[in-house]
């Protein structure tokens, strides 16, 4: 059974579409997230440090305790401790 070219363009265009709308949306999203971070910013809070939290707070509990682990060891290493 052979696909039929029309349809496969018109899933493509649909698929394509899709993207670039949820694209709008994720800049949208990125613009009210650094507005956010500005506030913070504005109110005296360490954006960087927040920054690190919200990326901290993403992983899996056994996924962080391994991930300081290694920073503590690392800073060892080179003597920041």
């Amino acid at each position: 059974m052979k696909a039929n070219p029309d349809t496969s363009a018109q899933q493509l265009a649909q698929l394509i579409e899709r993207i670039e709308r949820l694209e709008e949306e994720k800049a949208g999203i990125l613009g009210d997230i650094n507005e956010v971070y500005a506030e913070a910013k504005a109110t005296g809070f360490d954006v960087k440090t927040m920054r690190t939290i919200v990326k901290i707070r993403k992983l899996e509990k056994h996924h962080r305790i391994e991930a300081e682990e290694i920073l503590e060891t690392y800073k060892s290493a080179l003597g920041i401790v």
